[in-house]
């Protein structure tokens, strides 16, 4: 089964944006605390893709090596959540996040550490509230730092599978007047997403039934 046949309907696209973007406010607020700087987060638009496409999304955007923040979710719709930055962005994250007074060798020293926290106050807080909303626990791994390409970014889980489907969302990053682009990345299989399809179906329908 490939990406276009788990193509989110349009109203299903504008709910998953409208939740993630609830999840990244909240993660904003909670940076915000953690920092003490002020913090923007938003996600301007989501793309249904296969794990190929989201390969060739990340080469056509972005030159060099990526970082990424990485933790596994199971519950009612299961995968593989990633934050993602270009590798030249990272110390820039890590002063924002830890204190712009700290020298490149310092910030050097506590990247992974850093980067680690942060991706897993956004990651956490994103699917805390998709989680939440839809009705459904989620559980998640520990926040895993991870160096590479595309390809070693997008490794399904699962590797006898199809190679899965990527919710890939485009997040706009700012803290203390650094903007720093990023991704929000979700590779799940064919039965999640159909999960997570009828999940955000019956939410629609919630919240249709109560404007009315």
């Amino acid at each position: 089964m490939t990406a276009q046949a788990a193509t989110l309907e349009d109203m299903e696209r504008d709910a998953l944006t409208e939740l993630v973007n609830i999840g990244v406010s909240r993660a904003a607020v909670s940076l915000r605390k953690m920092v003490g700087q002020q913090v923007l987060l938003s996600v301007p638009s989501l793309e249904v893709v296969s794990r190929s496409g989201a390969i060739t999304l990340i080469r056509e955007r972005e030159y060099g090596q990526m970082v990424a923040v990485r933790q596994d979710f199971d519950g009612a719709f299961s995968g593989r959540a990633l934050l993602i930055f270009p590798e030249s962005n990272s110390l820039a994250m890590v002063r924002a996040v830890a204190g712009e007074s700290l020298t490149l060798e310092e910030a050097a020293a506590i990247e992974n550490e850093a980067l680690a926290e942060t991706g897993n106050i956004v990651l956490n807080s994103c699917l805390a509230t998709m989680a939440n909303m839809l009705k459904q626990p989620l559980t998640m791994s520990l926040p895993e730092v991870l160096r590479s390409n595309g390809s070693l970014l997008f490794e399904s889980r699962r590797p006898e599978t199809d190679g899965g489907i990527v919710l890939f969302l485009y997040i706009n990053f700012a803290i203390n007047n650094h903007d720093i682009r990023g991704y929000i990345s979700m590779l799940m299989d064919l039965p999640s997403i159909q999960a997570l399809r009828l999940l955000i179906s019956e939410f629609i329908r919630q919240v249709m039934g109560e404007e009315i």
